[in-house]
């Protein structure tokens, strides 16, 4: 009996370093995987932060973009409808240059009352943007000129602007109709 007691504390003994054995390789075995782990986890977060810093950079772009678009809509919105009040503003500079001939004094008034009409008119549309295309004394810019023809005028310089057929607009820097002008062309043909 003595001796079992003694081969059970043998194997007790053995079975104890057997499993301090075991242990020790699964600790190991499983410290591997853990730094793996780790830097797979550092890996993952580091294209996480990538990803959100990308995404926010978009995110920030984009309004951006949208408050831009939306700034550009705000300006040009009535362009279309500045197009047509333009040709109301021709209408009255034709009737201004017809009825300035006539002698009457009558007629004369009314065309005091019309010029002043159509400044107010002009006055207004440039609080809003839009603004006329100088033309007076200035060279010929095909940005903002039109040419219907050419003169020659040797008191004159070459792109000379000599007359303007119809006023040319901007609204908020942007063109939005052209001058009609008459240019200076001195060169031999």
């Amino acid at each position: 009996m003595f001796k079992q007691k003694g081969d059970e504390k043998m194997n007790t003994e053995e079975r104890e370093v057997e499993l301090t054995s075991e242990a020790e390789e699964v600790e190991a075995s499983e410290e591997q995987p853990v730094d793996e782990k780790k830097e797979e986890k550092k890996s993952d977060e580091v294209d996480y932060k990538e990803k959100y810093y990308y995404l926010a950079a978009e995110m920030q772009n984009l309004r951006k973009r949208m408050e831009r678009e939306s700034s550009q809509l705000v300006k040009f919105a009535n362009e279309n409808l500045l197009k047509d009040v333009v040709d109301v503003i021709d209408s009255f500079e034709l009737t201004v240059k017809a009825l300035k001939v006539d002698e009457d004094e009558k007629i004369k008034n009314i065309v005091v009352g019309i010029e002043m009409v159509r400044k107010q008119f002009l006055d207004t549309l440039g609080k809003h943007g839009l603004q006329k295309v100088e033309t007076e004394g200035e060279k010929f810019d095909p940005n903002f000129h039109e040419a219907l023809a050419q003169i020659k005028d040797e008191s004159k310089e070459d792109m000379d602007i000599v007359s303007e057929e119809q006023s040319g607009y901007v609204l908020n820097g942007r063109l939005l109709r052209a001058s009609k002008v008459i240019v200076v062309n001195n060169s031999k043909d």
